[in-house]
């Protein structure tokens, strides 16, 4: 399974401690973060990640920024994304359960590296129930 990961300089040292344990597990990164803590735009590396979404290069997104809203947002703006802001476990898991959300979006000032692994552990491996919620997520996207 392919995972993009993206961080503007809140989260490099969050990107690195994900991508490393992802990669243990067997996944392939796909990097589009910063490695460095100086000042960048969040948008540039949320677009990045959404863009392999949406396109299917990988099957998942993680992005990464201060509060997690921004680069959100930025995702957000692609068709075939449904980026979650998730500052907990079981946000996660709900985001992938109800929203079907293929990117999960971390705000690194609120969390600890431990819950983000945890968190990326949850969404990775949570499945969409369908049902109702189908009928939701199939109004999401504007047409």
């Amino acid at each position: 399974m392919k995972i993009s990961i993206g961080n503007d300089h809140a989260g490099p040292d969050y990107k690195k401690a994900i991508a490393e344990h992802l990669e243990a597990k067997g996944y392939t990164i796909i990097n589009h973060g910063t490695d460095t803590f100086d000042s960048v735009d969040y948008p540039d590396f949320g677009h990045a990640v959404a863009n392999d979404v949406e396109n299917g290069t990988a099957n998942f997104g993680i992005i990464i920024c201060g509060s997690g809203n921004g680069i959100a947002i930025s995702a957000n703006k692609h068709q075939g994304v449904r980026a979650a802001l998730c500052w907990m476990n079981e946000i996660a898991a709900l985001a992938r359960q109800h929203n079907d959300a293929n990117v999960i979006s971390i705000p690194a000032r609120y969390t600890n590296i431990k819950q983000a692994v945890e968190m990326v552990d949850t969404f990775l491996t949570t499945d969409f129930e369908g049902g109702r919620h189908a009928t939701r997520v199939n109004k999401i996207a504007c047409q």
